[in-house]
């Protein structure tokens, strides 16, 4: 158990020291998909839910989200964060919105944690948003992109 960095010598979860790292600049590209019936991806490229202007509140949640990750996930290092951007892509024959969140920072860890939860937490909005419109909605494939900095260096998913 002694490899696994979140484990102390007894099993117990810890945070990990990274005093001793190097600060470096390290960014983080996430996504998630919320897939929905094309009529209500209509709705929130035209701007007509119920509930208002969907992306823009999507992207302010991810915004946030990502500000707060240190706070929501268990032994993830609050940090002062450089810069975050949340994009959303509506497909409306696909029925999906796309919520894409970079992450930068110059710090002794990474942002992969901020980038999937800003992904997420703009897709979970998305869902809040168009709920009145349809109940059948789904957040899916909330995943790492890429990452870059940092002492393992840089990671394309394939």
């Amino acid at each position: 158990m002694s490899d696994l960095t979140h484990l102390d010598g007894e099993g117990n979860a810890r945070m990990v020291d990274v005093g001793g790292k190097p600060v470096t600049s390290r960014r983080a590209v996430a996504r998630a998909v919320v897939r929905m019936a094309p009529e209500t991806a209509a709705a929130v490229a035209a701007g007509d839910a119920p509930k208002g202007d969907v992306l823009g509140t999507a992207r302010i949640a991810g915004i946030q989200a990502a500000k707060r990750t240190g706070e929501l996930i268990p032994l993830c290092h609050p940090l002062a964060l450089d810069h975050v951007d949340v994009d959303a892509r509506v497909d409306v024959e696909a029925g999906t919105v796309t919520l894409t969140a970079e992450v930068r920072v110059t710090a002794r860890t990474g942002v992969e944690m901020e980038a999937m939860t800003a992904a997420a937490v703009a897709a979970l909005t998305v869902y809040d948003m168009v709920k009145g419109l349809e109940r059948g909605v789904t957040v899916e494939d909330v995943g790492l992109i890429s990452k870059s900095g940092g002492r393992s260096g840089d990671w394309q998913q394939a």
